[in-house]
């Protein structure tokens, strides 16, 4: 198993420490339902140094990105960033990412832990422009602090203003003598930034014992894998290898909003044409439930009229609206809002609604 810089102070702290995507990383400190809400009530720190880092460089990494994502990074100036997908060439996703535009010739793809190998060779296999590539994961530590106290945590430490820096933007920092990316994209709906660097675990803790010494006024926590999971949750944000992967499309998933077909050919650009032509066959549609004993799970039965018409792809009960909720794909007959489906769980039917997104409004 992997460890992040931050594993010792993981263990200090009393963390759950679980096995995820090779690593062993802190699933809660205190409680999720805790760490979530201060997340969501003022600022919390999570250790996501597991995702992966992939740097592509030279006069044609644009061309290389436009045919390997399905957004249009054609759009991006330097210091954005722009959330976009891999698809297969069958229309499959091979898995969600971020793309950074460093410059005109430099870009950095963020990509799922779980995926770091796999990825890495899909890109290997369609660079056909003889750009470089290099995988820099294991380099690269990350911290993510969210919540509405983030940017006074952060300022605070790196002492410069992050007011000018807009949703899904990149500026750069310096602590401990050690450079660093901050962006401001976030998984968990709140104000959050990321930092991104490369140092060793002295620069690790020194950083830790600073946001926590700057937060100290706000309570800052720190956050785990499982208060990340219900927070993403409450916004409808994918996971990948439970909402999507190899088996669903950009489409049906609900990320046609950065599926760009105009732009040009890109991996599977012809198959997600005609995919939309022909109209879709099921929808990913996020569900609410009343009954609070309901807890839908990974793969639950959706039914309907006595006919399975989907499953559940994740589930969670809520903390702020302390109801159960969930995404999952439907036939597209049953995927407009205010329709009730029902939900097999311990062979008893519980019924949901199909609503809209975010669960939790911001």
């Amino acid at each position: 198993m992997k460890k992040t810089k931050f594993y010792d102070i993981h263990k200090e702290l009393g963390a759950k420490i679980v096995e995820f995507a090779g690593f062993e990383m802190p699933v809660q400190y205190s409680s999720i339902i805790e760490e979530h809400k201060a997340v969501r009530n003022s600022v919390g720190v999570f250790d996501v140094s597991h995702m992966g880092e992939v740097r592509v460089k030279g006069e044609k990494a644009l061309d290389f990105v436009q045919k390997l994502t399905v957004n249009n990074a054609a759009k991006l100036s330097d210091g954005r960033v722009q959330y976009s997908a891999m698809c297969y060439l069958d229309g499959g996703i091979v898995d969600d990412l971020l793309v950074y535009r460093i410059n005109e010739n430099e870009f950095m793809l963020v990509i799922n832990a779980s995926n770091i190998d796999k990825d890495f060779a899909w890109m290997r296999e369609n660079n056909t422009m003889g750009v470089d590539l290099n995988n820099e994961s294991d380099e690269y530590s990350l911290l993510a602090v969210q919540g509405p106290n983030s940017r006074k945590v952060v300022e605070k430490v790196f002492n410069i203003d992050l007011e000018p820096v807009e949703y899904y933007h990149f500026t750069y920092g310096k602590f401990d003598g050690v450079d660093f990316l901050i962006s401001r994209t976030g998984y968990t709906g709140e104000l959050g930034f990321e930092l991104y660097f490369k140092g060793d675990e002295t620069t690790a803790r020194k950083l830790w014992n600073a946001l926590f010494e700057a937060g100290k006024e706000f309570n800052i926590v720190p956050v785990g894998l499982g208060a990340r999971d219900t927070l993403r949750l409450e916004m409808g944000y994918c996971l990948y290898g439970n909402d999507i992967d190899e088996t669903t499309n950009p489409l049906e998933a609900g990320l046609g909003w950065i599926t760009k077909l105009k732009k040009g050919d890109f991996n599977a650009s012809d198959v997600l044409k005609k995919v939309k032509a022909e109209g879709l066959k099921r929808k990913l549609v996020p569900m609410i439930f009343d009954e609070k004993r309901a807890f839908p799970r990974h793969g639950y039965e959706i039914v309907k009229n006595g006919e399975t018409i989907g499953h559940i792809t994740s589930g969670t009960v809520s903390p702020i609206l302390n109801k159960p909720i969930a995404l999952g794909y439907v036939t597209i007959e049953n995927a407009q809002p205010g329709n009730v489906v029902n939900v097999k769980i311990r062979n008893k039917e519980f019924p949901a609604t199909v609503t809209k997104l975010p669960f939790v409004e911001k």
